[in-house]
C-alpha cells in the first residue's frame, strides 16, 4: 500500500452522508497515513445515514467558514443522498471542490457524491461513474458516465455504492499518493 504519511485529506460532508462510504474510506488512508479532517458547513459534529436509519456522529474538524481548501492534498466526497444534496447547494462547498479542479489535485467521490462536483463546472469531457440514479445528471454536466466499479480520469476517482468500496479506496490511495494530476492525462 502507498505511504501518504506526508498527505493531508479533507473529507467534506453534511448531515446524511451514508456512514460506510465515509468510515471505510477514511480507515484506508489513516491506515495508508494520511492525515484526515472533516470538513462540514457548520462546526461540531456531522451525522452518518445507515442504510434507512440515522447512524453515528463524527467530529467536525473545521466548518467551512474556516477550512481553507489550499491546506489540502486531496479531497474525498462520500455518498448518500442527503449529504450531497445540502453540499452542492452551499456555495462555500462548490468553492472548497472546486480549487481541487483547478489545481489538480485528487478528488474522490462515491455513490451519489459526484453531485456535488456537477456544480464545480469540473466534469466536462471527464469519464467517471456514481449511482445509476444520478447518471443523467452527469451526462448533462458533460461527463461521459460508464457502469463499473471505479472509474479514475486525471486524479478523479469515482465509484457507484458500498459495494465498489475496496476497488475505490485501492484507486483512492493509489491516486492521492500519486499526488498533482494535470489535466489532459487520463489514468
Amino acid at each position: 500500500m502507498a505511504n501518504l504519511s506526508n498527505r493531508k485529506v479533507a473529507v467534506l460532508v453534511a448531515d446524511g452522508f451514508e456512514q460506510i462510504e465515509f468510515t471505510a474510506p477514511v480507515e484506508a488512508l489513516r491506515k495508508a497515513g494520511a492525515e484526515i479532517n472533516v470538513i462540514a458547513p457548520e462546526p461540531g459534529k456531522v451525522k452518518g445515514w445507515q442504510h434507512d436509519h440515522w447512524g453515528d456522529e463524527f467530529e467536525v474538524s473545521y466548518c467551512l467558514n474556516d477550512g481553507k481548501a489550499e491546506d489540502y492534498d486531496a479531497l474525498v466526497v462520500p455518498g448518500g443522498v442527503m449529504s450531497p444534496d445540502t453540499l452542492r447547494s452551499d456555495e462555500r462547498a462548490v468553492r472548497f471542490a472546486t480549487h481541487f479542479f483547478e489545481t489538480g489535485k485528487p478528488v474522490a467521490a462515491i455513490c451519489h457524491g459526484p453531485q456535488l462536483l456537477v456544480e464545480t463546472g469540473a466534469l466536462q469531457g471527464r469519464t467517471l461513474t456514481s449511482y445509476p440514479a444520478i447518471k443523467t445528471d452527469l451526462k448533462n454536466s458533460g461527463a461521459r458516465w460508464e457502469d463499473r466499479e471505479v472509474v479514475t480520469d486525471q486524479g478523479l476517482v469515482t465509484s457507484r455504492s458500498p459495494d465498489d468500496i475496496p476497488a475505490f479506496n485501492r484507486k483512492m490511495v493509489e491516486e492521492i499518493a500519486e499526488g498533482v494530476h494535470r489535466r489532459g492525462r487520463t489514468a
